[in-house]
């Protein structure tokens, strides 16, 4: 499957923030969904190969000398969330370790994998932030408008924003607003398990947060991760480690 380029990724972190801000204008946070037959989950990750890869190195110093990301897909049958089809990819890491532009580090390898395949799924999610972003434009946001596809964000930890109490019970869920936004509503917490932490769902692209929550526990079977990012990270960590060997 062929994907357009639509711009540069090999660009300096000003360059990038100018490409998100243009980007921005174009994004779509109402329902614009096709009828829903696939979905997929979508994740990355990073390692340092050469002889760098021999230091030791703390979590933090080891995302930011990364020199190699591997990204992966994979796609189940919705509403079943019957596996039906997997990719991974890896490519050279060119953008640095800069908090806010993920994405430019991120979205490469997940084309990459996304090309593997042998049609687009209807529905993407993004293990990361949508429109929680402080530009609004998380990974999520950021890949569903260079596809023009909805996409999710779901991510383990919150970016931005503050939330109120949650209830403990599954399915629960409540708004995750920026205050230095004016309160904007840019997310919520959503409780996919009960009793555990929350997930961090907000809007990529061509989907509203009310969708994008209901569809996030949808896809979710008593686990806290929902099942299609969970199996993506558990792709990329398999493909990580055959890497490292």
């Amino acid at each position: 499957m062929r994907l357009v380029k639509v711009h540069d990724w090999n660009v300096s972190p000003a360059e990038a923030r100018e490409i998100q801000e243009r980007l921005r204008t174009k994004w779509d946070g109402a329902d614009r969904l096709p009828e829903i037959r696939t979905v997929a989950g979508l994740d990355a990750a990073f390692l340092l190969t050469g002889s760098q890869a021999l230091k030791k190195n703390s979590r933090w110093n080891a995302l930011r000398e990364a020199n190699r990301a591997i990204g992966g897909v994979v796609v189940f049958r919705f509403p079943e969330m019957e596996e039906i089809e997997r990719a991974s990819a890896a490519l050279p890491l060119r953008f640095p370790y800069v908090p806010g532009f993920l994405s430019f580090r991120e979205i490469p390898v997940l084309l990459a994998a996304l090309g593997k395949l042998k049609k687009m799924p209807d529905l993407l999610f993004c293990d990361g932030q949508g429109y929680a972003h402080p530009r609004r434009m998380g990974l999520a946001t950021h890949l569903g408008i260079l596809l023009d596809r909805p996409t999710i964000g779901c991510a383990k930890s919150i970016l931005i924003g503050r939330h109120g109490e949650l209830p403990a019970k599954a399915g629960s869920w409540t708004e995750l607003r920026d205050e230095k936004s004016g309160g904007e509503t840019i997310g919520a917490a959503v409780r996919t398990r009960g009793g555990v932490k929350p997930v961090y769902v907000s809007q990529g692209h061509r989907i509203s947060l009310e969708s994008a929550i209901g569809l996030t526990l949808a896809v979710s079977d008593g686990v806290r991760i929902p099942k299609p990012t969970r199996e993506a990270d558990r792709l990329v960590s398999r493909v990580k480690r055959l890497i490292v060997r």
